[in-house]
């Protein structure tokens, strides 16, 4: 079977850069997953906001 190289997944880039976690401290690394909480806090909040949009626009446009 030959698959088109259009069909194939492509591996999505990584948006966060890892840190090497065995040269960090417990404190470092408490601190770290604070961040990391925080960054999904603000992106969970976005993705609200833009599913709140969505729901409105479909119900603007589903009127008629």
């Amino acid at each position: 079977m030959i698959i088109d190289e259009d069909e194939t997944p492509r591996p999505r880039p990584a948006r966060l850069t890892k840190l090497p976690l065995d040269l960090l401290g417990v404190a470092e690394l408490q601190s770290y997953i604070d961040e990391l909480r925080a960054e999904i806090v603000r992106v969970e909040a976005e993705v609200g906001r833009k599913t709140s949009h969505r729901s409105a626009a479909d119900a603007f446009f589903r009127k008629g």
